[in-house]
């Protein structure tokens, strides 16, 4: 059975910093791409980043140069660190993972992913 699990969200200031985890249970977690999404009330999920299994990183254009996926496959655990927060970003989080292994894209869309954990709220103050 998969199962995915966020941590990390909070309440943080205009400009400071949080970081994500995401344990994942799953045979073989390095053979899948991982995935950061995230929902504002009111609004459909968006895209935040992806670290695929070839090791590759991709990211939304409103979080590149703030945002950093990476993974650590001993740990079946994958990390968004997050800089320079504004009150934009302020959503809940959720953590993906693709419903195939080897997946090659495309990695904005909710489509390729089907399993998700519970999400972590992160709130940035003005």
């Amino acid at each position: 059975q998969v199962q995915l699990v966020e941590s990390g969200g909070g309440l943080v200031q205009r400009g400071g910093s949080l970081r994500l985890s995401c344990a994942v249970s799953v045979r073989t977690f390095s053979a899948y791409t991982m995935g950061w999404f995230r929902q504002v009330p009111g609004k459909e999920r968006e895209f935040v980043a992806a670290a695929s299994w070839r090791g590759g990183a991709y990211y939304a254009d409103f979080v590149k140069g703030r945002f950093t996926i990476s993974r650590d496959n001993a740990k079946n655990t994958v990390y968004l660190q997050m800089n320079s927060l504004k009150p934009e970003d302020t959503a809940v989080y959720y953590c993906a993972l693709t419903q195939v292994p080897s997946y090659d894209g495309p990695y904005y869309s909710e489509q390729g992913y089907y399993y998700w954990g519970q999400g972590t709220q992160v709130t940035v103050s003005s």
